[in-house]
């Protein structure tokens, strides 16, 4: 896969290689790593993105973008910010760069936004340049509100034809995944100007909105796209078990809450059914939740046992897990990071070769995975 602006050269040179402290060295059945402190002090980091310069943009959920330049947290937030509400589960969620950011300069955040009839998932596009945001205008709003503060969904990503992929959770009323006329409980397709995408299942038809892409989905924090088919692959939360991991396809229903592998928090059934006609099974599921969070396949040349593997963050277990995948199979999985006891919010490729990491904390850090050898 081909990295953009950014070479592992230029990154040292940056002095990433350089700028943080090198963690306890941990074990994987392919390869010892170690960790690189790039940054820390940020108050529960939850995206990150690479800059063609090689600096870092990261969103922290209380309501700031911030900027790691030449490895130094920068101490003044990104200006320019709009409105949004820090909540429960919901602030300052995702950032994505738009596909031709160098030429452009345009980026689009996910958030979450309170008005007198409720809190929603919002998305806004930016154009940023000097540490600022302008003409920041809102492209996306899930509706109808509610009074909740979960299950905001909120990830980000773009499709080979430029489309942008916005999930959004059920916001904590599990009956809304199921109602194709209501934006919760989705991954909806649009436009970078915010339209229904060209193609999109339900476009024009009754009973469905023009931007819904899937239905059935609990609360997808995990969305990348594969680096060979382009396909989107995505993960969302289950209850108490049946985080699922599945493949995006257009017009599909994921079924929640008909079909499930977990069950209530409360410890009661949600439902008996694990499948059911026309609803889709997981690619992969837990039981029990490991509650994940951020995912993404490696392609770098530094491990090559891992090439093509896909890496994903858990927030409730405290790990990071590698699984292995042929023929749409998961035919290996490993738990690492297990003694670093840390919630890995969001997890990487960067344009150097390494994964990089997020932990959810107050005191949250960036994570530079390197290879021991």
């Amino acid at each position: 896969m081909k990295h953009v602006g950014i070479t592992l050269a230029l990154l040292a040179g940056l002095g990433f290689a350089q700028a943080g402290h090198a963690d306890s060295t941990f074990r994987s059945d392919k390869t010892d790593f170690r960790l690189e402190t790039v940054a820390d002090g940020l108050a529960h980091p939850w995206s990150l993105a690479f800059l063609p310069d090689g600096d870092l943009l990261v969103t922290e959920r209380e309501g700031r973008l911030r900027r790691i330049r030449n490895g130094t947290l920068q101490a003044a937030p990104i200006d320019g910010l709009p409105e949004l509400v820090v909540s429960g589960q919901g602030g300052l969620l995702d950032v994505a760069l738009h596909p031709e950011f160098p030429a452009n300069r345009r980026l689009f955040l996910s958030y979450a936004h309170k008005n007198a009839e409720g809190m929603t998932t919002r998305v806004a596009r930016a154009t940023y340049r000097n540490d600022t945001l302008t003409h920041v205008e809102v492209i996306f709003e899930a509706l109808p509100r509610s009074d909740t503060s979960r299950h905001f969904g909120s990830r980000l990503t773009f499709d080979p034809q430029g489309n942008l992929y916005v999930s959004v959770g059920d916001r904590g009323a599990m009956r809304r995944a199921q109602d194709r006329e209501d934006d919760a409980g989705g991954v909806h397709r649009i436009t970078v100007e915010g339209e229904p995408a060209p193609g999109n299942p339900f476009l024009g038809q009754p009973g469905a909105n023009d931007t819904l892409y899937t239905w059935g989905n609990r609360n997808i924090q995990g969305m990348t796209r594969h680096p060979e088919t382009g396909e989107i692959w995505t993960h969302e939360h289950g209850p108490r078990g049946g985080d699922e991991i599945n493949i995006l396809s257009a017009g599909t229903n994921y079924g929640w809450p008909e079909i499930t592998y977990g069950i209530d928090y409360s410890g009661l059934p949600i439902t008996t059914k694990t499948a059911k006609p026309g609803m889709a099974q997981p690619l992969h599921y837990w039981d029990p939740s490991i509650a994940p969070s951020g995912m993404a396949f490696y392609t770098g040349e530094a491990v090559p046992e891992w090439q093509g593997d896909l890496f994903v963050g858990a927030l409730a277990m405290r790990k990071l897990v590698r699984l292995k995948i042929e023929d749409g199979e998961v035919v290996e999985e490993e738990d690492l990071l297990t003694d670093l006891n840390q919630r890995i919010r969001d997890v990487r490729m960067g344009p150097d070769g390494a994964l990089w990491l997020l932990t959810d904390s107050a005191n949250g850090k960036v994570y530079r995975v390197v290879p021991v050898n």
